[in-house]
């Protein structure tokens, strides 16, 4: 049986071309087509969430078919690939591993006999591109998607494979909604990597971040920024990380 560690991707791993550069990008075609500022990108986050309160976790990120939503709702005569946009600004400097010690960890990782897996929450199509150009994609055995699993995060049934061949050692990830709550959901340790921590947790083990009051109140708050529909007073056990990391690295210290 397979041991499996499993990551996210944006926000964990790597930063991903949408947000500077894609969606700018539409929303430039979109408002130079209607000769006037059209905020494409508010309207296709507003369907984005949209989507995911009704718990259609695979359509909440076909982008390429939110695009063409629009553009029909905005009776706008143009073509916009996303996926072409994905792969033309799949380039340094615009996307970019978040740590040096990425590689570098997830190499050890192998070479301690752990299989590797992704668990995004972006399709293959724009996912893959941006993990090929920075390094990343040879070093994992497989990539979850939500196109592929027919469902997206905190759907728990979107590690079903991963379980069916082995037994997930712990799921790293950047946030409280999508990876520590599904991590805790299927008993699997839940590592939150927080990049900004304060110097006050540093100096402490992993775990003793997690459990940390000082740590509960930046969760409760990144919590809210997150999902504003998720009641956190009190706070829900569900989504208290196992462990904090700081940097990437740490994970090797807490298997």
């Amino acid at each position: 049986m397979k041991k499996w560690i499993t990551f996210d991707l944006d926000g964990t791993l790597m930063q991903n071309p949408f947000g500077k550069w894609v969606f700018p990008e539409v929303e430039e075609l979109i408002s130079n087509k209607l000769q006037r500022q059209f905020k494409s990108t508010e309207a296709l986050v507003r369907e984005h969430e949209l989507r995911m309160q009704q718990n259609r976790t695979v359509e909440a990120y076909d982008w390429d078919e939110m695009v063409q939503q629009l553009l029909r709702e905005q009776q706008i005569d143009l073509e916009i690939n996303v996926e072409q946009l994905v792969l033309k600004h799949s380039i340094d400097p615009k996307i970019y591993v978040l740590e040096e010690a990425v590689i570098p960890t997830l190499r050890k990782l192998k070479e301690q006999g752990y299989s590797l897996a992704t668990v995004t929450n972006g399709f293959y199509k724009y996912q893959y591109p941006v993990m090929k150009e920075l390094g990343l994609s040879e070093w994992f055995d497989e990539i979850i998607t939500p196109e592929k699993a027919g469902c997206g995060k905190p759907d728990v049934n979107i590690l079903r494979g991963l379980q069916e061949s082995g037994q997930i050692i712990a799921h790293v990830g950047d946030r409280l909604d999508h990876d520590v709550y599904l991590a805790n959901a299927t008993d699997i340790p839940s590592m939150m990597i927080y990049r900004k921590l304060p110097e006050s947790l540093r100096t402490m083990s992993p775990q003793r971040r997690a459990a940390s009051a000082e740590f509960m109140k930046i969760c409760e708050e990144k919590l809210k920024a997150e999902n504003p529909h998720i009641r956190t007073t009190p706070y829900p056990p569900a989504y208290i990380p196992t462990h904090v990391l700081y940097q990437i690295e740490e994970l090797l210290e807490c298997l």
